[in-house]
């Protein structure tokens, strides 16, 4: 390595963990932060650095546009996704992820248009002010406050009001997981809302179901199939974790491949159950998991 590089990649590491949380919250995938990162250094490695200020507002922003303009595409890709799109699992010893950055508001940020996203997460999530808001989008910032109002009234019931204590949370996964696997529909049922939903991911690589599973009823025949399947065939648990700010578990499935389930719990009852199994969206976690 270069003497320049390698100046470039000491002052460039302490803010990586920062700029892949942004990558990861503005895309929901993990390698496409990794990518937009990796440019974002590259960047800082071929730019003047003596004329740069502040360094961490000057990668901010390099990051937040590269984000945009994956979005763009990303959004057209999605349109042609094979059912319900999930973000990438991240287990938390993959990343220090705020407690308001849940999967729901991750989904909830789906929605918004790409500039929406970006003024919303760079102020309301990472706190900075929307003169650096502005900077970092290429917007006015009386202009980064609307988008980011905006933002805030669509996303406003996916953050979490009362969110369940996690070691709660994880006795409720665990005890979830045990109900499911053997069969005990009684358990099951006692821990579900009546609204609950249930959101698998399979990307078309592995079986999901096309469309969410809505209402306690529906849910229920979908757990006796399910108990039907684990009776021939268990899930192993790979290891209880928090997923995307949410309590769930990390299974090895019978056709050997991981899967993750993550439980949004709402007033001590399951409102949410999101499963992610398509495997290319499985592959960093390989490690973590074990561990």
């Amino acid at each position: 390595m270069d003497a320049g590089r390698a100046d470039a990649a000491i002052s460039f590491e302490p803010h990586r963990p920062r700029l892949h949380r942004v990558a990861y919250r503005m895309l929901g995938s993990v390698a496409d932060a990794e990518d937009v990162v990796q440019e974002a250094f590259l960047r800082w490695h071929t730019a003047d650095r003596s004329e740069i200020d502040n360094a961490e507002a000057f990668l901010v922003r390099v990051v937040t546009r590269l984000c945009l303009d994956v979005l763009k595409s990303a959004r057209r890709k999605r349109e042609t996704y094979i059912g319900p799109w999930l973000p990438e699992p991240v287990v938390e010893t993959e990343a220090d992820l705020a407690e308001d950055v849940t999967l729901p508001l991750l989904l909830a940020l789906e929605r918004l248009s790409p500039l929406e996203r970006a003024a919303f997460l760079l102020h309301d999530v990472f706190g900075m002010e929307f003169e650096e808001v502005a900077g970092a989008i290429g917007r006015e910032p009386a202009a980064c406050r609307q988008l980011a109002a905006r933002a805030r009234q669509h996303v406003h019931d996916a953050r979490p009001r009362f969110a369940v204590d996690q070691r709660r949370g994880m006795e409720i996964a665990e005890a979830f997981f045990a109900a499911a696997q053997t069969g005990d529909m009684a358990a099951l049922k006692s821990m579900l809302a009546a609204d609950i939903t249930v959101t698998a991911d399979g990307g078309g690589k592995r079986p999901a179901g096309p469309v969410p599973i809505v209402g306690l009823d529906d849910v229920m025949q979908l757990m006796e199939r399910m108990a039907r399947l684990f009776a021939r065939a268990p899930s192993q648990l790979v290891r209880l974790a928090m997923i995307n700010g949410l309590p769930g578990y990390v299974t090895l499935e019978a056709d050997g491949q991981l899967q993750t389930t993550a439980l949004e719990i709402v007033d001590g009852k399951i409102a949410g159950l999101y499963i992610v199994r398509n495997p290319d969206k499985l592959g960093h976690i390989k490690g973590a998991a074990l561990h």
